[in-house]
């Protein structure tokens, strides 16, 4: 083993990260790894390629990729206009998993934020990842909000469920 990388990802790492992501017990009910993958993840991978404000980042060991989280960068009026960096789906290839990788990452991550000048780094985390929240209390974040998701494909397509204007 070499000593591991972190790098934006390229279209070749893709099945790699989907992989990754489908590696959990939520992943497994909502992403699908079979190659050739699906036209969606490919599109969302060139948006997220072609966004300044998008950075997904792997990390890599002797070649394999064997981490992944995507950086997004939010401006905002909040907190007298400040910048965020919004980082989501933070992986660790299950075999490597207890090396402390992901606070590699996490710190890798939180630096990129402040080099780009964020005023605040936040992420979200599922309520069932029990393991995930007490890492993320460790390497210092704090649960200070309570999250809220309206999955839109799950709307009736006549508009029942959406809010008034």
């Amino acid at each position: 083993m070499s000593e591991p990388h972190i790098r934006r990802a390229e279209a070749a790492d893709l099945p790699a990260i989907v992989a990754m992501l489908a590696d959990n017990p939520l992943g497994r009910s909502r992403e699908d790894a079979t190659e050739p993958l699906a036209k969606a993840y490919r599109d969302a991978f060139a948006a997220i390629d072609a966004d300044p404000n998008q950075f997904l980042a792997v990390m890599t060991d002797s070649g394999r990729v064997i981490g992944t989280l995507q950086i997004s960068y939010l401006a905002g009026l909040s907190l007298q206009g400040a910048l965020r960096g919004q980082i989501e789906a933070v992986r660790v290839a299950a075999d490597r998993r207890g090396e402390r990788l992901g606070q590699r990452l996490l710190e890798w991550a939180v630096e990129q934020c402040r080099e780009r000048g964020c005023k605040i780094v936040q992420l979200t985390t599922n309520k069932s990842r029990q393991d995930a929240h007490r890492f993320y209390d460790r390497l210092g974040f704090k649960a200070s909000h309570i999250g809220y998701k309206l999955e839109l494909n799950s709307v009736a397509a006549d508009g029942a469920g959406s809010a008034a204007p």
